[in-house]
């Protein structure tokens, strides 16, 4: 009785998992059957799925299941024979009747029978709708009947045709048609054959292992892989050969079997993104508007537990740019834009990591918008929102509380979500970056690893303690000796900055952000005659650079990440543990909380190196030699200034060689693209109006980015002395100097390049 109990549990169990993924596709089928409601395979294929769920919980004597899905299978068997033609109403009630079934699936999987719930409702809605019967035009030709089709298909189709219609053929088979009975038994025999020889080469393929038993087995490979290191770093005190090659051969198997371990735990993407045009459907619908899914690379793969992790905060994303970003109809056509709005959705790998874009043609997010709500909710302090850059503006809604809707609504609205979508995202070891565009849309960028499990990690020295960092983050390393460091290491309002190949690099002392040292003992120690060389790890977070000075640097190697315990997880400078190669355990670094902690991300922060740096270039220009200078006319009598040796070339552009990309204006020039930025806009100034006049452009380049300035007029290159009496912090200028006995403002061409070419403006 035991045997026969547990045999069933087995069969209800492997149901479940079966229905479970009938459903899902479903979902996916029913949305893409809505654009194209004539197709008899997607048709087919949904038929065959509610079939068999229906046929199974009446063997296994869930009667209200069954009783649902029955009636879906005849709304859908007319659908099939033509009898209806489909819409929005009989797929919103044929999706209903899916959300039913897997609640009653949950119950099943929860308590062993179909629910408590009442789906009368539903079924009346079912039945209502196959009524509306489409009118058959009395020339029509008759259609052929399901048996026909069968004989007349070829082999392949047939497989698909006899799991569909087994019943229907049984039934019609004993008809007084001769016919009817002569072909049938042929084609189903056929149809068989091929259905076994198919379902054998599949099952000799493919196996259901329990995720359970993967997360086991993923656990012992990195107990192995710990011991793999222990015997490693053993091995390089041993002078036995024979030892030596067997620990080269476990190394080695080590690595392909975790390798191999991690693939089967390696999902794509795809599997979560198969339900958003559910999703979108849903709230675009509630919402009134038309909505338009696009993917790209969902075939990307990550960790099993990273899907997880991820596929809710994406959801509320998504959810988020059909209800928020994406306009209603009538609002988009009077924009000029088409009605239907586009939600965009890419995937790649790069650098170590899984890179998603979510992206949305529709209204954008306002600033202006967000600084009142901000305010409202009492969220910042109006002194903090004024010194606030446009990407910290941005990141306030992903503060605590934080909504921009109107109204509450079922979709969204509460001030609860995007807060939730960073600290999980964040909590995985991934960032999140925000960018919007008033009028053009909005993008999210979510950049996360790949696995959790065992990552390439560098090892680090601090206050006698080792730590871990995630090699995903990391850049390069910089040694400096004693004396190079006094002189290349520099402060700017107090923070320590490093000029790395030309660029102000800020930094971090993880010995004073550990509390090992404070930063006076820093200071005394940097400034001493000691003679300790400075080790600095450039570290990249959300998208920008720092440096993280540490005592030593030790190896790179890899590590099983161990989670902390409940008593860390509040500390936000660390990731997770591992165990290393002597059995001591070492904490891992969390970069993105080490740099919010250190302050070196903030937009201030950045500002004031910018600023630091347009005076180092004043200072450097304006050293009261004699300089060639380009004389340059703006507005009503103003001028300008460019010393000579920063200029390439000067041209002149016909306003029809003018072109568009990304949205900035750009020309062919001497077989590249050359992007155009008028200074006009750069100073806060009004363009000329030039009618069907060329255009005069300075062409100028730094770091390897080139760029053409367009100005009103060029009047004239003469040689002066050149003293910037007057520095400002204005962008695009440097400061004002007398030349020819007039005042001039210095253009700061090299800040104008930065602020065009955001890469270079993050490095520096």
């Amino acid at each position: 009785m035991d045997q026969a109990g547990g045999e069933l549990d087995e069969v209800v169990r492997e149901f479940l998992v079966e229905s479970h993924e009938g459903l899902d596709q479903l979902d996916r089928d029913l949305v893409a059957l809505e654009r194209a409601p004539t197709s008899q395979d997607r048709l087919a294929s949904i038929f065959r799925t509610i079939h068999t769920i229906k046929g199974t919980c009446g063997f296994l004597s869930f009667g209200k299941l069954e009783s649902v899905a029955h009636v879906g299978e005849n709304l859908l068997s007319r659908l099939r024979d033509g009898r209806l033609t489909l819409n929005a109403d009989i797929t919103s009630a044929l999706l209903a009747m899916v959300d039913a079934v897997r609640r009653m699936l949950a119950d099943i999987e929860a308590t062993g029978s179909d629910g408590d719930d009442d789906y009368a409702a539903l079924v009346a809605r079912l039945n209502d709708l196959q009524e509306a019967l489409a009118p058959t035009a009395p020339d029509a030709e008759p259609r052929p009947s399901l048996v026909d089709e069968v004989a007349e298909r070829t082999a392949s189709a047939a497989v698909e045709e006899a799991f569909e219609q087994e019943v229907v053929v049984g039934a019609t088979s004993a008809a007084p048609n001769g016919h009817a009975g002569g072909t049938a038994p042929q084609a189903t025999a056929r149809a068989a054959e091929q259905s076994e020889a198919h379902s054998s080469s599949v099952a000799d393929t493919t196996i259901r292992v329990d995720v359970h038993l993967l997360d086991k087995l993923m656990n012992l490979v990195g107990e192995l892989v710990l011991a793999r290191n222990q015997i490693l770093q053993f091995t390089s005190t041993q002078d036995d050969s024979s030892f030596i090659a067997t620990s080269q051969r476990l190394n080695l198997v080590t690595t392909e079997l975790q390798e191999g371990v991690m693939k089967t735990r390696m999902q794509p993407i795809g599997n979560i993104w198969a339900k958003f045009p559910r999703v979108v459907r849903d709230v675009a619908i509630a919402c009134g508007k038309q909505v338009r899914v696009e993917m790209d690379g969902r075939e990307t793969e990550l960790d099993k537990t990273i899907i997880e992790a991820i596929k809710d905060p994406l959801t509320h994303v998504v959810r988020n740019a059909v209800d928020h970003g994406i306009e209603a109809p009538e609002k988009r056509v009077a924009a000029g834009k088409p009605a239907e709005g586009r939600l965009f959705m890419r995937a790649f790998h790069e650098g170590g990591q899984v890179n998603i874009e979510i992206s949305d043609d529709g209204g954008g997010i306002d600033p202006e918008k967000l600084k009142q709500k901000a305010l409202q909710r009492g969220l910042v302090h109006p002194d903090q929102l004024a010194r606030m850059g446009e990407r910290e503006i941005l990141n306030l809604i992903f503060l605590p509380g934080f909504s921009t809707a109107e109204k509450i609504t079922n979709v969204s609205g509460r001030g609860v979500g995007m807060d939730v979508v960073k600290t999980n995202i964040e909590k995985i070891g991934g960032t999140v970056d925000i960018q919007s565009k008033v009028g053009h849309g909005t993008t999210l960028k979510v950049k996360i690893p790949l696995t959790l499990a065992i990552i390439p990690a560098l090892v680090v020295t601090s206050g006698g303690e080792r730590y871990a960092i995630p090699q995903v983050s990391l850049l390069e390393l910089v040694r400096l000796e004693a004396d190079q460091a006094r002189r290349a290491i520099e402060s700017i309002h107090g923070a320590p900055v490093y000029r790395l190949r030309g660029n102000l690099l800020p930094l971090a002392y993880l010995s004073r952000e550990l509390g090992h040292e404070s930063s006076t003992e820093i200071a005394t120690r940097a400034s001493s005659a000691s003679s300790d060389a400075v080790n600095i790890v450039v570290l990249q977070a959300d998208g920008r650079q720092f440096g993280l000075v540490v005592e030593s640097i030790s190896d790179t190697e890899e590590i099983v990440v161990k989670p902390l315990g409940k008593q860390l997880k509040s500390i936000t400078s660390f990731a997770g543990a591992t165990i290393m190669g002597d059995g001591t355990v070492a904490l891992i670094l969390d970069v993105m909380g080490l740099a919010q902690r250190a302050r070196v991300l903030s937009e201030n922060h950045d500002r004031s190196i910018a600023e630091d740096a347009r005076t180092d270039r004043a200072s450097e220009v304006g050293t009261g030699e004699r300089r060639t200078l380009l004389l340059l006319g703006m507005g009503d009598g103003g001028r300008l200034a460019v010393p000579l040796d920063l200029v390439d070339r000067l041209e002149e552009f016909a306003p029809d060689a003018v072109e568009s990309a990304e949205g900035q204006q750009v020309v062919q020039y001497r077989g590249q693209i050359l992007p155009l930025v008028h200074l006009a806009d750069v100073l806060g100034g009004t363009r000329e109006p030039r009618g069907s006049g060329a255009m005069q452009v300075v062409v100028s380049t730094h770091r390897g980015q080139t760029i053409g300035i367009v100005v009103d007029r060029i009047l004239d290159i003469v040689e002066d002395t050149l003293e910037i009496r007057r520095p400002t912090r204005r962008h695009g200028l440097l400061g004002a100097a007398v030349i020819q006995n007039k005042v001039t403002d210095l253009v700061d061409v090299h800040g104008i390049i930065e602020q065009a070419s955001p890469s270079l403006e993050c490095a520096a």
